[in-house]
């Protein structure tokens, strides 16, 4: 989950916003501690459930990586996140946030869905695909007998054309 987290970060810019969804356990953190590797920025990236969200600047000229766990905000949509303010850090930084489906989609028409499924000691299936027939490619990642298949899905005009086959 890492490397795909490093293979991510070459594609973002600021202004993106990505959500994770997977279950407890399935790599979200991980994944986006590989994307602040990736982005350069400044401290260890770690789940923010306690603190609900963590900034961390950009050690040089690339965006911050603001990363979110909404898993313990209640309400459905923005009313939960409100109070954090993601659509005045969106524009300058890259907001990553651990199960924001369903309440930050309103924040911005183009974003990347991110959804793990973790499989214990299975196979990955094959030929997952990305709703609504949305760009999307599956990367499988074997951690000793967890399979996980990540199905990335570009949504807006931002990844129309993008080539999301490099991370695979």
């Amino acid at each position: 989950m890492r490397e795909l987290g490093l293979r991510l970060a070459a594609l973002l810019r600021p202004g993106d916003l990505v959500l994770l969804t997977g279950e407890l356990g399935a790599g979200k953190t991980t994944l986006a501690r590989g994307l602040g590797e990736g982005l350069g920025v400044r401290g260890s990236v770690t789940s923010p459930t306690f603190v609900i969200a963590r900034v961390h600047p950009s050690l040089g000229d690339g965006p911050p990586l603001v990363h979110v766990d909404a898993y313990r905000l209640g309400g459905s949509g923005l009313e939960g996140m409100d109070d954090l303010d993601l659509d005045v850090s969106l524009p300058e930084s890259v907001v990553v946030v651990e199960w924001g489906e369903g309440r930050v989609e309103e924040l911005a028409e183009d974003r990347l869905h991110v959804v793990i499924e973790r499989t214990a000691g299975g196979d990955a299936p094959e030929g997952v695909t990305g709703a609504d027939g949305e760009a999307a490619e599956d990367v499988a990642a074997v951690a000793e007998d967890d399979v996980r298949t990540v199905t990335v899905t570009g949504i807006g005009d931002r990844w129309a054309g993008a080539d999301l086959a490099v991370l695979g």
